[in-house]
């Protein structure tokens, strides 16, 4: 399986590009905002996603290995393909944990080929796939969200800890009521 490709920009076509490596031009399939930022006879890094059919093998091209990770993630979820997955993690990863978090079923109906039963789907498959990943979830940490962690952190808890527990805890609650909670959790 490809997993990274360091090339040349050979040429360009809406949402793929060629990319010269060593002498071979691998057709990259980015997504719409990645495209547009890709210039040509550029030298770019590329984190690719091998997608294997019956008929075709596909490189899907990203930036970073979060957003390829993401994309997996997307892929994972059925009925969801790599064309789908692509636009969805084209939106970015802030909106992405932002729109999930607040269960946005409008932010996912704006992509083509999703309709609303698809996106609360993905809604309820996200929030299950990413709340064990802390990295996804506090991305974009509140005002809230930081005076808790910083409270927390200088009673000498471990922050990965403190975000795992605060994803257990009620969001209706006072700040002093989720610190109180926070910490009878850490004690367990």
């Amino acid at each position: 399986m490809i997993g990274l490709l360091k090339g040349q920009i050979y040429s360009k076509y809406k949402n793929s590009i060629i990319l010269m490596v060593g002498g071979v031009g691998y057709a990259v399939t980015l997504g719409e905002t990645l495209a547009s930022r890709s210039v040509l006879n550029e030298e770019r890094i590329f984190h690719v996603y091998t997608h294997v059919k019956e008929d075709a093998l596909d490189l899907f091209g990203f930036e970073t290995l979060e957003q390829k990770q993401l994309f997996e993630i997307l892929l994972s979820i059925s009925g969801i393909g790599p064309k789908t997955a692509l636009a969805i993690s084209d939106k970015g990863l802030r909106s992405i944990t932002s729109a999930v978090k607040k269960s946005d079923v409008g932010f996912f109906t704006s992509i083509p080929r999703l309709g609303k039963k698809n996106a609360q789907k993905i809604i309820i498959e996200l929030k299950s796939k990413l709340k064990d990943s802390v990295d996804f979830m506090f991305e974009e940490e509140s005002e809230e969200t930081t005076s808790i962690l910083s409270a927390l952190m200088s009673m000498g808890f471990d922050k990965k800890e403190i975000q795992q527990v605060l994803t257990k805890i009620d969001t209706t609650l006072t700040l002093e009521d989720k610190i109180r909670h926070s910490l009878k959790l850490l004690g367990k």
